[in-house]
């Protein structure tokens, strides 16, 4: 059993799994290679003066990894609670976590399916979002949300810093208080 698997590998996914790892948690995340920021040319990310969609989906994945993140590629049908944690059903397999983070972008499939609240969208051509509170957390014990999928803005740097939060607020709650990293120039 993981401690945090990762649904979906864009910026929200990929920062949380970045996140999670480098906090020390055992993080698996799964990606079916569908994020819309694939067809994005990036021009406005802070630090970053450009970068193609696909250069910076593949960069967040690489940094996960650096700190430890395992990834498989898997379409992800179903999420369910299970006694002491999350099980994930996916056409690669079935896996299991402590807690579970959804970053499915624009798609809240899963979500649905699996009996998550879902909502009327908050974005432009976003139809539904799940219905997750501001930390993240949604109407399934273990399950959070994060980046469009959660309501928040499809820009990256939005999504990505989402996506940070929301793991930084699982890892606090799994340690059982707030979890704070920050690296400092030696």
């Amino acid at each position: 059993m993981y401690d945090i698997i990762v649904v979906g590998a864009g910026p929200a996914g990929a920062s949380a799994a970045l996140i999670a790892a480098k906090a020390g948690k055992s993080t698996l995340m799964l990606d079916n290679d569908t994020s819309i920021t694939k067809k994005a040319w990036v021009k406005n990310h802070y630090g970053v003066k450009e970068i193609t969609g696909p250069e910076l989906v593949e960069t967040g994945i690489e940094q996960a990894k650096r700190f430890g993140t395992e990834t498989a590629r898997a379409k992800v049908d179903n999420v369910e609670a299970i006694d002491g944690g999350v099980r994930v059903s996916a056409d690669s397999g079935v896996y299991e976590a402590a807690q579970v983070i959804l970053a499915t972008g624009v798609a809240p499939a899963v979500a649905e399916a699996s009996g998550i609240a879902v909502k009327e969208g908050t974005e432009p051509k976003i139809k539904k979002i799940v219905d997750a509170g501001r930390d993240g957390r949604t109407t399934m014990p273990g399950v959070w949300a994060a980046g469009t999928c959660a309501g928040v803005s499809v820009h990256t740097i939005v999504t990505a810093g989402h996506g940070a939060e929301v793991a930084i607020n699982v890892v606090s709650a799994m340690n059982g208080e707030r979890y704070v990293d920050h690296d400092v120039l030696s």
